[in-house]
């Protein structure tokens, strides 16, 4: 019998993974049952629970690789001379994280889908393990971006890389938190808002 290439394991796991994130974003994750993912990549059970025990397994892999995408471009970026700004850097990966990320998912329901995931970290032990270890990196990516901000000469040294970090973070989900709900923010809408407060001088006290 021939062998099974890597390429292709990691091609139908790529279709697992493409195929739940879609089912989870158009029906949430726990209204999809197993039998849902099954249909949507067209394949059997035993050739998914190959891969993947459950839905549990299923979203915290598909939170991983969000992650390692995320800081993956961040880590690339502090290595660019000089670094994009946070306007363009945050507006770049959003765009890949909604927009690109799943082929064929509505954007405001994918961005319902993190926010899912979100709260399933409060019950889900392992999940809640995937995305800390995420956030963390996450920090540390945004703290070697702001080291490069300032070797470029580009932002001051006097707050905390990590503050700074922690800040751009949270705009980020706060937007995705905006979309989940109302469904009509665009990623330039974000972009322009920072470069606007990018553009605040500070002024000395008289």
């Amino acid at each position: 019998m021939a062998r099974v290439s890597q390429e292709h394991l990691d091609a139908r796991r790529r279709q697992i993974l493409d195929g739940a994130a879609r089912c989870f974003a158009r029906n949430g994750f726990h209204a999809t049952s197993m039998q849902d993912v099954l249909s949507e990549v067209g394949l059997s059970a035993g050739a998914v629970y190959r891969y993947f025990r459950g839905k549990e397994e299923l979203i915290a892999a598909i939170a991983s690789e969000a992650f390692d995408g995320i800081r993956g471009a961040f880590e690339e970026a502090s290595l660019t001379v000089p670094p994009p700004t946070p306007d363009v850097l945050l507006g770049r990966v959003l765009r890949i994280f909604l927009e690109e990320r799943v082929a064929g998912a509505d954007r405001q329901a994918f961005a319902r889908l993190i926010i899912q995931v979100w709260s399933e970290t409060l019950r889900d032990e392992r999940l809640y393990a995937t995305l800390s270890e995420g956030y963390h990196g996450m920090r540390q990516a945004w703290a070697l971006l702001v080291e490069a901000y300032r070797a470029n000469g580009l932002m001051a040294a006097d707050v905390p890389a990590d503050h700074v970090a922690r800040t751009l973070i949270a705009t980020a989900q706060g937007f995705i938190a905006q979309q989940a709900l109302f469904g009509d923010v665009e990623v330039g809408v974000l972009q322009d808002g920072l470069r606007g407060l990018m553009s605040m001088e500070t002024q000395s006290p008289s």
